[in-house]
Parts: C-alpha cells; sequence; structure tokens
C-alpha cells in the first residue's frame, strides 16, 4: 500500500516524536546530574640528554595535562603539551618556542615527530611507509641548542580535551581557539617563570593562521605577551582568495606557480630550466600578468590573445592545450592531480606532489585519495604514541587524535563582523598589525615547492599586501611539499635555516 506523501510526511513527524522526547529527557539529565570530579592532570618529568646543531645539551622533558580554569578556578579543558627545557638555561637569554600544528584537528605529532622534537620517525622519502615496526632516532636537527621547545595540543586534538560538562566545540573557532592557545602559553610562563625570555610561536598549516590568531590575542591586549618571532611553516593566511567557488578567479591565478613546479619535477615541461624556483618565476610572472588578465575578461577574452594564453598555460602545467581549453583555462587541483600522469596511470598527491599512487581507474575526475597523506600518517601515529608512552613514561588511557578531532569549525574572526567579514576570512591583517605595534617582531615563512594545501604563491601574496614590513619578513624555500622536513635535505636546510632566525633577533 502507497501513503500520500503528505501522510507519510505526518507517519515519520510521528514516529520520530518519541525518539526525540528521549533525547530530550537525555540532555535534561545530564544536565541535572551532578558533575563528577575532575582528576588531577596527567604530567610525566623525565631527564635527557642529547646533540642537537652539534651541541651536547641536558634538558628535561615535561609532558601532560595544563588544565584552563575559568574566574572561579574550576577547570574547564585540559591542553596537552611537551615541554623540552634545557638544564641550566639562563631564563633571561634562553629563547622559548610554543609550536603546534594544524587542521585544524591536528596534533603537533608531525613537527614534534617530524622536525624539531628531541626524537624523530625516519620514513622512507616521497614513497609509502609500510609497515611497522618504524625506526625512531635521535634527531641532531632539533632546535634544542638554540630554544626550549613546547608542542602544544588544542582541544579535541592529541590528549587535549573538554572537562566536566565543559562542551569542546566552546574552543572549536578561530578565535576561540587563539585564546585558549593564549591562556595556555600565560600559564606556562607563570609557572616556568619565563616571562622576560625571547618568546617565538610557530605553527605549519592552519597552524600558521593560528599563529596569527594567536599573536592577536597575545599583543592586542594591556596584558601583552611581546613576541620576538613568528615561525610560518606552510602557510594559508587568506582561506578566501584560494576558495574554490565558481566565480572566484583567484585561486587559478595562486595555484599556478605550484603546478607549473609540479610539472617540471615530473618532466612534463619541454625544455625545462635547471631549479624548480626558475620555472616557478616563470609562472608568478604569467599567473599576475596575462592569465589575470585573461581570466578578468572572461567572455571577452577570444582569438589570437585566447590562444597565446592556452598554450602557455598548456607549457607551464604540463597538460595538453585540448585539456586546458575544456577546462575553459581553469584547471582546479583535483583535476590537475588526476590528469598530469594520467598517461602514466598515475595519480599525484595533494600535500606532496612528488608522492604518486594508483587509483582503482584510470578514467576518473579526481584522485581516490591523497597518496602523500596514506603515505605517512600510519607511521606518525606510532611514532608519538611509543615515544610519550615509552620514552617519557607518560601513563594516559585515552587515544592519541593524530588529526580530525574537531567538527563545526566557527570561522568568523573577532572584531571582522558584518557581512563581508563573515565571507572573506582572512587574518593576515592581523598580522600587519602586529608586526605594526612591534617593531621586534619578524617572521619566518617556510614554503615547499610541491604543496597544494597551501601553495607558495597564495603564502606571497597574502604578506606582500599593504601595511606589512618586507624587510622583517623571511621567506625560504624547499625541494618538497607541505611536510618538508619528510626529505632529510629539507629537514636540516628547514632546521637550519630556523635556527639562523632565532640566532638573528
Amino acid at each position: 500500500m502507497r501513503f500520500p506523501l503528505c501522510l507519510a510526511a505526518v507517519a515519520l513527524a510521528f514516529a520520530v516524536q518519541p525518539v526525540l522526547a528521549a533525547d530530550e529527557k537525555k540532555s535534561d539529565a545530564a544536565e541535572s546530574a551532578p558533575e563528577r570530579d575532575v582528576p588531577p592532570p596527567v604530567v610525566s618529568v623525565t631527564k635527557h640528554k642529547g646533540m642537537f646543531g652539534g651541541q651536547a645539551v641536558s634538558y628535561t622533558a615535561t609532558t601532560g595535562e595544563t588544565y584552563l580554569k575559568d574566574k572561579d578556578g574550576k577547570p574547564l579543558a585540559a591542553i596537552f603539551a611537551t615541554s623540552y627545557v634545557k638544564d641550566g638555561g639562563d631564563p633571561k637569554t634562553r629563547p622559548i618556542t610554543f609550536l603546534y600544528n594544524g587542521g585544524p584537528g591536528s596534533g603537533s605529532l608531525w613537527l614534534h615527530m617530524g622536525a624539531f622534537g628531541p626524537k624523530r620517525v625516519v620514513l622512507p622519502d616521497a614513497k609509502d611507509d609500510g609497515a611497522p615496526p618504524y625506526p625512531i632516532v635521535d634527531n641532531p636537527e632539533s632546535l634544542l641548542d638554540v630554544t626550549d621547545i613546547v608542542f602544544i595540543d588544542p582541544v579535541g586534538t592529541g590528549f587535549a580535551h573538554a572537562l566536566g560538562k565543559k562542551d569542546p566545540k566552546d574552543y572549536w573557532g578561530v578565535s576561540a581557539d587563539a585564546k585558549s592557545i593564549a591562556e595556555f602559553i600565560r600559564i606556562w610562563l607563570n609557572e616556568n617563570g619565563r616571562w622576560n625570555s625571547p618568546k617565538y610561536i610557530g605553527g605549519e598549516s592552519y597552524g600558521t593562521t593560528r599563529s596569527v590568531a594567536l599573536i592577536n590575542e597575545l599583543e592586542s591586549s594591556y596584558n601583552d605577551v611581546a613576541v620576538n618571532g613568528i615561525i610560518l611553516i606552510s602557510t594559508i593566511l587568506d582561506f578566501a582568495a584560494p576558495a574554490e567557488v565558481q566565480g572566484n578567479e583567484m585561486p587559478y591565478v595562486l595555484n599556478l606557480p605550484s603546478m607549473a613546479t609540479t610539472a617540471w619535477y615530473h618532466h612534463k615541461i619541454a625544455n625545462p630550466p635547471a631549479t624548480p624556483a626558475e620555472i616557478a618565476q616563470q609562472a608568478r610572472d604569467f599567473a599576475i600578468g596575462p592569465y589575470a588578465a585573461a581570466l578578468l575578461k572572461g567572455n571577452a577574452l577570444a582569438g589570437e590573445e585566447r590562444a597565446r594564453v592556452r598554450a602557455e598555460l598548456a607549457r607551464l602545467t604540463g597538460l595538453s592545450e585540448q585539456f586546458v581549453d575544456n577546462a575553459n583555462l581553469r584547471v582546479t587541483p583535483g583535476r590537475f592531480y588526476k590528469e598530469l600522469l594520467r598517461d602514466r596511470g598515475l595519480t599525484i598527491g595533494r600535500l606532496d606532489t612528488r608522492y604518486t599512487g594508483v587509483d582503482y581507474d584510470r578514467a576518473g575526475e579526481e584522485p581516490d585519495n591523497d597518496p602523500s597523506f596514506y603515505a605517512i600518517d600510519g607511521a606518525y601515529t606510532a611514532a608519538i604514541n611509543s615515544y610519550l608512552r615509552d620514552d617519557l613514561k607518560l601513563k594516559m588511557e585515552r587515544d592519541y587524535v593524530t588529526i580530525g578531532g574537531v567538527r563545526g569549525w566557527d570561522w568568523k574572526l573577532q572584531g571582522q563582523g558584518g557581512r563581508d567579514g563573515e565571507v572573506y576570512v582572512n587574518v593576515a591583517p592581523y598580522l600587519s598589525r602586529a608586526m605594526r605595534e612591534n617593531g621586534g617582531l619578524r617572521v619566518f615563512v617556510g614554503q615547499g615547492w610541491y604543496d597544494f594545501a597551501t601553495p607558495f604563491f597564495g603564502a606571497e601574496y597574502a604578506m606582500n599586501r599593504s601595511g606589512f614590513d618586507p624587510a622583517r619578513i623571511q621567506f625560504h624555500y624547499y625541494d618538497a611539499g607541505h611536510m618538508m622536513y619528510v626529505r632529510p635535505e629539507d629537514l636540516a636546510k628547514l632546521s637550519s635555516d630556523i635556527r639562523s632566525f632565532i640566532r638573528g633577533r
């Protein structure tokens, strides 16, 4: 028997009512239930020695929870962090660097176990990490010879979590997240007597967004925490310019140089220059010149001008003129990942386009998955759990959340209300203001040539606007992708570049 659509809808509504009522009762019961006692923070302290930057360093590792509290002292959330502090260091001259990853929703394991911690996991470069055991070795590239380091996991990542009845979503947003990390940093400085130490903050990917939102929280009040430097690795500050929505032409301009370096790497460019830097500059010049003009002309672009643009776009991307013409001169990253090596039966990665993968078939529009992520995640997850629990003696029952631990992120920016502020998400103005108001603040920017998650031209564009002092911004480039430190040569270069940046204060 078939019900009319309206009757079926009524029947469904009645069927759902008991469930909704039960949910409401559950919610009411949860609200009225007595709050369980919050246990003390879980903390482990151990002593170690190592060789970093050619220097022998004895240090204390402190890993565990720090509670954020309300004005009455009630614990609301546990930030998880691992601190490495040199024994006998002078707090007046010894720098302290606060580091985190991104996501949003990622723990700090990537920078911790891949780049700057005293131990790191060794992976094959641009290849699948395979199955365990994974080598976890001493890391001479750690920055502990020049700075103490605190790796931070925000609420919902790593072992960090909300306490009692506190809703973790209260911390899941650009401004809310930055406020919580600023509060943690102030607590850490209080507890460790480091208010007058040189200070650096830094992150990777969304961690760069967090850094700039964080500097706004640290330096925009009367209770300032002045910062000496910001370390931005694989930078994304302006989320509106690269947004892949119909009608927005900027993503094609900003992605083109990364397409060119990728095509160069995979030998898809005829008569290529000697270095990725050279092809990148050719692509930059074309992108902000003839290509941008062509895109802005829209349907008015025709004839010889369109033919010239099509030919140069095909040359720089390594794609056929027919393909770029079919795409109306607007090739999306997803199509590029699938099309560039289609003739070889391979796709390329998003985080690092040097990585290749094999899809179910060759006919798809976009890749099945990102080979540059599934090639590394197993090793990092195993490494952080093994290292914290075994080497640092942490006794923690919860699972470590590597990535994806937050939902419903609030992208609204504090002080940027109204319709335009809702639509155009860009934290770069926070950074330019901080540089204008803190004459000692310098910025380090590290970008991989083969990164599509945070393309290098997008980072350049975000910090090439009015209000920035280019003399205090350093750009460094690496022959890898988003996580350039997976390539041993670039780990050494990145470490050396940041070490020089910190020493250069």
